[in-house]
């Protein structure tokens, strides 16, 4: 199966193509990770991610063997590199992935776990209005069955 590249070179730009890219650019940054700047704090040999809401994460060099060879010197000349996704040293070829740094942190998987299914469990999905619908059809939600003696 042959498949045919297309060329878009010569595609007017229009304001409509225009604002289609931009629209399209949005949806992709908003799916990932960019951060806006990187320090390196020599006190606690960690190196702090600050994303565009001035949150950041503070990771520790020495947990990920990547980061722990290097020297003081290296960790200042690190930089944020792909559109603020991955951190990157040119000299010794490294580059690093924000996401894959955070993946190997237990804590911050856990965190990251309950952000995901807090959010997914509030989304409204087909699946959640049909088994509405169905309970619905039986009376609602069950009664909760209370003690004997009480009121």
């Amino acid at each position: 199966m042959t498949i045919q590249a297309k060329n878009g070179f010569d595609e007017v730009v229009t304001p409509e193509v225009l604002q289609r890219a931009v629209a399209l650019g949005r949806s992709r940054h908003r799916g990932s990770i960019h951060a806006q700047s990187l320090r390196y704090l020599p006190d606690t040999r960690a190196l702090m991610i600050t994303f565009g809401d001035q949150t950041a994460i503070v990771l520790p060099v020495e947990n990920y063997s990547e980061l722990a060879a290097l020297t003081g010197r290296e960790l200042q000349q690190l930089s944020l590199c792909f559109a603020g996704s991955a951190l990157c040293l040119n000299d010794r070829d490294l580059h690093v992935s924000i996401a894959g740094l955070m993946a190997m942190s237990q804590p911050l998987l856990e965190v990251a776990k309950t952000v995901a299914a807090s959010y997914n469990g509030s989304l409204r999905t087909l699946a959640k209005a049909v088994a509405s619908r169905e309970n619905g059809k039986k009376g609602g939600r069950p009664r909760s069955l209370t003690h004997p003696g009480s009121v």
